[in-house]
């Protein structure tokens, strides 16, 4: 009975994907020039971008404004509700609307649609009914496909959501496209979080100053094992008469060489000399990716040749990278 029951859940939920897929594909049919020319008027528009939606719909558009605020679009949600009673206020007429209703005939959103016409702001209509009133209210409309709902009722909001998700996200990407939106700039708006962490840089992470385990390449063998110990990081680097980096020694090396003599020797002899290095602009993710493919623990900072910093993987570690 069990395996039965089992089969039946799999075979209704390929169909509730297939029928998903299906409507992501005939989306893709509807693509038109108002898909540019909408991504021209959120481009060009000097205030924010305003998403609004009831029921499903809102739910949907929450996430898109989320998404435009996250990539360098200002953008915020409006419940359509709250709109008719006090924050309509909120929008400019440097403004742009997205108001989004699958049949066209939300209600709650006749109050935006007529304040938008009132003072002139740009709305951009993402129904699968461009006869409808948000439709014939829209400057622009976005068509979602007349596929029919995942859901077995038929009712329960489901392709259409799916397909109105992936219409946001086809704008996002548009918009991150055109702007040359960087790594940087996602960092600034992502200081929390696992992505935060990801998008760190060397330099947010990196020992500094007197915490840099530093000695000159003339340095004794026991100076190495006093600098060594006494900054807990796992190597030492050194430096020529100029000040420059020249090479480093880490405690594995010092294993490795264990069987020969070292009481008298100096820095220059043992070091591994020209070793992987770091900048401080390069992301902490990257940093971690170069020592597990080079198998090494821990990675000096140059700038112009002098060290800066030095960061040890278990760093990386700690401010949640990996």
């Amino acid at each position: 009975m069990l395996n039965k029951l089992q089969n039946s859940d799999i075979l209704n939920a390929i169909k509730t994907i297939d029928c998903e897929i299906e409507a992501i594909n005939e989306l893709k049919m509807l693509l038109d020039d108002n898909l540019t020319k909408a991504l021209d008027m959120i481009e060009n528009t000097k205030g924010r971008v305003i998403l609004s939606g009831m029921g499903k719909s809102g739910h949907i558009a929450r996430k898109i404004a989320a998404s435009l605020a996250s990539t360098g679009t200002p953008s915020f949600f409006m419940h359509p509700a709250e709109a008719s009673h006090g924050d309509l206020g909120m929008v400019t007429e440097d403004d742009i609307i997205i108001a989004i209703s699958n049949s066209g005939e939300s209600r709650e959103l006749i109050d935006i649609l007529n304040y938008s016409k009132r003072f002139g702001i740009k709305l951009i209509a993402i129904t699968k009914n461009p006869d409808s009133s948000l439709g014939k209210a829209g400057d622009i409309v976005l068509k979602l496909p007349q596929t029919k709902e995942a859901c077995p009722l038929g009712l329960a909001p489901t392709s259409s959501t799916t397909a109105t998700l992936v219409l946001g996200d086809v704008i996002t990407v548009g918009m991150i496209e055109r702007k040359g939106f960087s790594k940087v700039q996602f960092n600034q708006r992502h200081p929390g979080g696992k992505l935060g962490s990801i998008l760190q840089k060397i330099k947010d992470i990196m020992h500094q100053g007197v915490e840099m385990p530093l000695l000159s390449q003339n340095a004794s063998f026991d100076d190495i094992i006093l600098e060594m110990t006494s900054k807990r990081l796992g190597c030492v680097g050194f430096l020529n008469e100029k000040g420059d980096f020249c090479g480093m020694l880490t405690d594995g090396d010092l294993r490795r060489c264990i069987k020969q003599d070292l009481k008298n020797a100096h820095a220059y002899q043992i070091m591994t000399k020209s070793p992987i290095t770091a900048n401080k602009e390069m992301f902490a993710s990257e940093a971690i990716k170069i020592m597990n493919e080079r198998k090494i623990t821990n990675l000096f900072v140059l700038e112009d040749s002098k060290p800066i910093g030095v960061v040890h993987i278990h760093d990386l570690l700690k401010s949640g990278v990996a």
